[in-house]
Order: C-alpha cells, then structure tokens, then sequence
C-alpha cells in the first residue's frame, strides 16, 4: 500500500546546494580538489516543504523506465543511473497504487464530510435526525418533512443508497427495534401483574365490578401486547430486508472493489521491488555529491517523518478493517437471534431465515483478514524507518564535523593574515635598520644568537594549516563513509520492504478473490435452491 506522501527522498547521496567558502588566504591555498568538488556539484530544485504535497514533484520528473533502457542500450544507461531516477520510479509506482484504491475510497466515502454519522453529500452537512425520521416512517410516501432535494427522495431508491447510508438506516431500525422490545417488556410485566389481580380476585370472590373492571385491563394490555409484538415483527421484517436486499449487495460490491484495489496494488508493489532488485543495484556513489547539505539533511528528515506516518495509518488501516468487520459479524450473530414471548401465540411473526446469504460471507471474511501478514510489513516498515534515522544522525555526525572543519579553517586564516601583516611590517624594519637588526644578530661577542622570529612565526602558520588540512581530510573520509553506508542500507532494506508490502498485497487480493467466490457460490446456491 502506499504511504501517505513519500516524494523523492533524497536519502543521501543526491545533488546538494553548495556552500560559498570563505575567500583562501594569502599563504598556502586550500586543497584544489574539494574546490574542484564544491564547483562540479548542482544544486537541487527547492523542496516546497510540505510533505503531503510534494508527489506533484516526482509525477512531473520524467523517470527512466524498463523499456526506455532497453532503447537506449542497457550498458549505458546502467552506467548513468542515479539514485534520484530509481526514487522517482519508486514514487510513481506508489502514485498509481495509490489511484487503485479511488473506486472503493468512493464506495466508503471516505473523502466527505460526516455528521454524527454517514448521512452526508457533496452539499454539506444536512439534517440527520430529519432522514432518520423518513427512514423509520411507516409510511414510505411520509412527506411532513421538507426534503432539501427539491422534492427527490433519494432514500426511495436502492440504487442511490450507499454503504454507509445503509448501515445508518440500519442503525435507525435496530433503535426502533430496541424501543419497541424494551416497552413491550414493560407491558408484558404490567400484563402479567393484572392476570395475577385477577386471578387474586377470582379466589377471594371479589365484587363483580372490580371483577369486571380488572378483567378489562387485561383484555386491553393483552390487545396492545398483540399490536406491539405485530409492530415488533414489522421491524424484524424491514431489518431483514435491508440486510439481504442492501447491505449484503453493498458488501459484495465492496468485496470485488477490493479484490481489484489490492490485484492493482500487487502489481505496482511488485514492479517496485523489481525496480530495488535490479536498478538499485547498479547505483554507485561515483557521481553523488560529495557531502551532504543543509537541504538534503531537511530532506532525510521529512522522509524519517513521512515513514513514521506511513506506519502509523497501516496500524490505523488493518485495526479499522478488522474492527468493521468484527462488528458486523457480532451485530450478525444478535441478529439472527429469535425474539421469543410466551404472549406470541396470536401473533402471527414471518419466518426466520437461518443462514442469509449475508452469513458465510461475513463470517469467511472474518476469519481471513486474521491470517494476513500484518506483522511482516509492520516489522519491514519499522526497520527501514530505523535505517533512515540512523542515516540521519550520520550525517548530523558529517555536519558537526564539517562545522570543526570550518572553525579550524576559520583559525588557520587568521593566523594567516596575522602572519602576513607582521611579516610586512618587519621586511620594512629590517630594510630601515639593517645595522640595528645586525647587532641585535651577533649578540654580546657574537657568541650567541636570538631565534629567528620569521620562522618561529611561519611555524604557528604551518601548525594550522596542518591541523586544518587535517581535519579536511578527515571530513572527506567522513562524508564518504557516509554516502556509501547509506547506499548501502538502501540496497539491503528496500528490498525487504518491497518484497513485504508486494507479498501482502498479493496475500490481500487472494482474500478478496476467496470471498468473491463465496458471495458467487451463494448466488449460485439462491438461484437453484435444488
């Protein structure tokens, strides 16, 4: 599945912005190769810095594909490809997987606004409680209510329902349902305390007035029972409807749209691990930038926070969908449970069916979704989330060494330009007062002499330059342990993360394929009952 952004992450070894050094001093320059680096390297387009936005980057870049190396030759494209071409393939097959799941995101509406619950379209939010009313109606041609529709009732039609609106109506029908057991429970209490009055009264030879009366009450408790319970069954009735009439079509239809989510998904997954097992090999570090910059690092970030996020909404992802169809499959198993009254004798309820069409599905889907291979992607996830952090604080430890680097430097040129002006100023004196400077030379008798203060001076110079030179050269060998162990991380885990995510998504779309079968077998079965 594809994450929620993950835009050419730059991981470590692509075009850096190149930092202006300071001006060399006049003493020896700065080593002609890491100027020759810091000139031959490019600077990247600017990130916009929003993470949920930024595909539009990678889908307007023009990736090298399969078939366009084989055009141009495989030898010579091989020799030419940059990580930045194998992201950029990797991202575009994320951008189609992720167009793969726009038909079933419609079929849950998962792209609109909700209020208190599924009863909402493209014009905003409506009135809830007003639909609920016309849904619980009995009578179906009820127009007391306004209808913001210009006189449509769209509730009249199956073919405008949607998944979601039929679960709602559902959940309308259930709550009336509840009442209507929850009162009739009341009045069969208050009935069967009136029988018990009665037959009290009928053993102590009562008045017959009170006699009468008492039986009064139980022959109108006993009507309304009658009438309740026939109210009662009249709900079962519509909620069995809308089971097997509405929601079992809705599920099935769901159920091919996933199978087709995930078949498409399978295939783009698979060409991406395609991709990391045979372009990514051929990657080197012969053309990568020599360190890493400032952007690049933000980069590297953003992508540590975008994998983290990608992880975070598959958890949210497969807990939702076992949730969903957890919760149908217990509301199922209530369902199907017989409302039983001893006072049901003159009512004359429908017949129950047992095993609805609805049943197997649920119940096989129920069972398949535990034997996905949840944790195999969440561990490869966590893992390629752990390299690209470790990538990370490498080059926190490159740039806190370029920064010692630069202070060093920043010592060496000062020292340098000290060193000049001094120097200046004593070829003058000694150009000025060369007799002066020959006595101070020779000493008493000549015997002994000063140190030279030129040289002395001169070595301070070459001690800074040393240490900067250094302090360079360990920079260097810094940057290019980093390049090659985050290139080589890459090789290892973006396999193993492919091979997960295609290896689910085939696993996926083999469940959906099994309960397409089941739900064509039971039409099969409905249509020949023999």
């Amino acid at each position: 599945m594809p994450p929620p952004s993950l835009e050419e992450p730059e991981i470590r070894v692509e075009e850096p912005v190149p930092e202006t050094p300071p001006p060399p001093p006049p003493p020896p320059p700065p080593p002609q190769e890491a100027a020759e680096d810091k000139a031959a390297a490019k600077p990247p387009k600017q990130s916009n810095g929003n993470v949920h936005h930024q595909h539009a980057a990678s889908a307007s870049a023009v990736p090298v594909t399969s078939a366009e190396r084989g055009k141009r030759g495989n030898a010579v494209v091989m020799s030419s490809l940059s990580l930045m071409q194998v992201l950029r393939e990797l991202d575009d097959q994320f951008l189609k997987a992720s167009e793969s799941a726009h038909e079933v995101s419609k079929m849950l509406e998962a792209n609109r606004l909700h209020y208190h619950s599924n009863f909402a379209d493209n014009r905003g939010h409506i009135d809830h409680s007003a639909r609920v009313m016309r849904v619980i109606t009995w009578n179906r041609s009820f127009r007391g209510i306004p209808n913001g529709d210009n006189g449509k009732d769209d509730f009249d039609s199956d073919e405008s329902e949607t998944l979601a609106t039929v679960l709602d109506k559902l959940l309308a029908w259930e709550k009336k349902l509840y009442d209507e057991v929850k009162a009739g429970e009341l009045m069969k209490i208050e009935y069967q305390r009136k029988v018990a009055l009665l037959n009290k009264q009928k053993k102590r030879n009562a008045n017959p007035e009170a006699l009468e009366k008492t039986k009064a009450a139980v022959s109108h408790l006993h009507t309304r029972y009658i009438v309740d319970m026939q109210s009662m069954d009249s709900t079962v009735s519509e909620i069995q409807r809308l089971r097997d009439a509405q929601l079992y079509p809705k599920l099935v239809k769901l159920v091919d749209g996933m199978a087709k989510m995930w078949q498409s998904m399978w295939s783009h997954h698979n060409k991406q691990l395609g991709i990391v097992m045979s372009d990514l090999r051929h990657v080197t570090t012969a053309n990568s930038p020599k360190e890493t910059s400032i952007q690049h690092h933000h980069r590297t970030d953003q992508l540590y926070k975008v994998l983290g996020e990608w992880s975070s909404q598959f958890e949210k992802l497969i807990t939702h969908q076992r949730e969903y169809i957890q919760s149908l499959n217990n509301w199922l198993k209530l369902n199907l449970i017989p409302i039983e009254s001893s006072l049901k004798e003159k009512v004359s309820s429908p017949p129950r069916v047992q095993r609805p069409p609805i049943l197997p599905l649920i119940q096989c889907w129920n069972e398949h979704l535990e034997k996905l291979p949840y944790e195999i992607v969440k561990s490869a996830m966590n893992s390629f989330t752990a390299v690209v952090n470790t990538i990370m604080l490498h080059q926190q430890e490159e740039a806190k060494q370029k920064e010692k680097c630069e202070e060093v430097k920043k010592e060496y040129v000062k020292k340098s330009r000290a060193f000049e002006d001094w120097n200046m100023k004593y070829q003058q004196r000694k150009v000025n007062a060369p007799s002066e400077e020959g006595g101070a030379e020779s000493g008493e008798g000549g015997t002994t002499s000063q140190k030279d203060p030129l040289s002395e001076r001169m070595y301070v110079v070459e001690a800074a330059k040393k240490r900067w030179e250094e302090e360079e050269e360990e920079h260097q060998k810094l940057c290019k342990h980093v390049r090659e162990k985050s290139l080589a991380s890459l090789k290892t885990h973006l396999p193993e993360l492919f091979r997960a995510l295609s290896e689910f998504a085939f696993a996926s779309s083999e469940l959906y394929k099994n309960l397409s079968s089941v739900s064509q077998s039971q039409n099969q079965a409905d249509h020949n009952p023999n």
